[in-house]
């Protein structure tokens, strides 16, 4: 196999990713795809399910936009009934989001067809070739965690 310049590999794997995007995108039927609810709107809502609860300020932080941006999003999260705020009681100036029920049910379903299709998709490739994948993966995540914005 023949070397390859950095340049040429970042070619071919914007290439490939474009390809790998647009084909997960097809295969999605949940209402992420569907455009009932937006990504960042996801995003919230996956950070208010692994934390329970969150400070809009700290939404904010972790989806590095603004406290205005962030308040937009979850206004849309509460106004279809998927997120609730809630005053903190020895300090009304806190405001909480945290998911409604509903909002758990919607993730749950979007998470479980997510899974199948990957393991749809993951499953006609081998469980070496599935490890070094994953083990690469890791190394990106972590690399773009260390790196300044």
């Amino acid at each position: 196999m023949r070397a390859i310049l950095l340049a040429e590999f970042a070619d071919q794997l914007n290439s490939v990713m474009q390809v790998v995007t647009k084909e997960f995108a097809k295969r999605q039927v949940n209402e992420l795809y569907k455009g009932k609810i937006t990504l960042p709107q996801f995003f919230v809502l996956d950070h208010l399910h692994l934390n329970a609860e969150a400070k809009m300020k700290d939404l904010a932080a972790c989806m590095d936009v603004t406290t205005a941006a962030i308040t937009g999003i979850v206004d849309r999260l509460v106004r279809v009934r998927l997120a609730v705020r809630c005053l903190e009681p020895h300090d009304r100036r806190i405001i909480k989001v945290r998911l409604t029920p509903s909002g758990e049910a919607l993730l749950k379903k979007i998470h479980e067809q997510k899974r199948k299709m990957v393991i749809d998709i993951f499953g006609k490739i081998s469980e070496d070739d599935r490890r070094e994948y994953l083990r690469i993966l890791t190394q990106v995540k972590e690399v773009l965690h260390k790196e300044p914005k």
